[in-house]
């Protein structure tokens, strides 16, 4: 169960969100060259590259978490900040969240990988139509901490991704996303290259509403047995 501030523009409400599905929209840049970018910074560290762009992952509606904390297998994962939509019975809404993957397991199987890590995602949402007339001038940004050092990981406009219109279209035949399901949106190349951390934090910022979204985790790697 997931519990969403859901921040519209004449009120705000709480709700208790059980998901029936989700899914991880990949390679979802509208620019060719940056998707071709970010095939190629994943194919540095072992990524076959997608068959089709863009692609949709499948993943367990359970792996969707709202906690602080992410324990993951392992020091090779690391996290993606991206749009999320969500789809509740009043319409769509949006957020963010992140698609933590194992990097390891990547390089066997983008599908794996996904599936082996929870999925972060914050607490409030946005309605989908109070922000759509200026999608593109919503921002993205994630900052990594590694060793106590705090740096830039991701940062840019939804410009650069395709809208949600868009990929709803492509996922579903009819062009409507189904209550209970959660999209997340695509994400931004890696300032400096993927590389794992001790904790991710991310926020997307309106401009012309001024406000934001925040949520960050601590990532807790456990130990690889044989």
């Amino acid at each position: 169960m997931l519990h969403f501030t859901c921040h519209g523009r004449a009120a705000t409400r709480t709700v208790d969100f059980s998901p029936k599905a989700a899914v991880i929209a990949g390679w979802a840049a509208r620019d060719e060259a940056a998707v071709r970018h970010h095939i190629e910074e994943l194919a540095a560290i072992g990524v076959p590259p997608p068959s089709s762009v863009p692609l949709f992952y499948r993943v367990a509606e359970s792996l969707l978490t709202q906690s602080g904390r992410l324990e993951v297998l392992g020091p090779s994962s690391s996290g993606e900040i991206e749009p999320v939509i969500v789809s509740l019975t009043d319409g769509l809404w949006v957020t963010i969240g992140s698609d933590h993957t194992d990097r390891k397991a990547e390089a066997q199987g983008v599908a794996l990988s996904k599936q082996l890590c929870g999925k972060p995602i914050a607490g409030a949402l946005w309605r989908l139509d109070d922000v759509a007339p200026h999608w593109d001038e919503l921002e993205l940004r994630a900052t990594i901490t590694i060793a106590g050092e705090r740096v830039r990981y991701q940062h840019g406009k939804l410009a650069a991704l395709r809208p949600p219109a868009d990929l709803i279209g492509r996922f579903a035949t009819d062009g409507v996303l189904p209550p209970g399901h959660v999209m997340f949106g695509g994400t931004l190349g890696a300032i400096g290259g993927v590389r794992p951390a001790d904790r991710f934090e991310m926020e997307l910022s309106d401009p012309v509403l001024g406000r934001t979204i925040r949520h960050g985790y601590d990532i807790v790697p456990l130990p690889v047995v044989a």
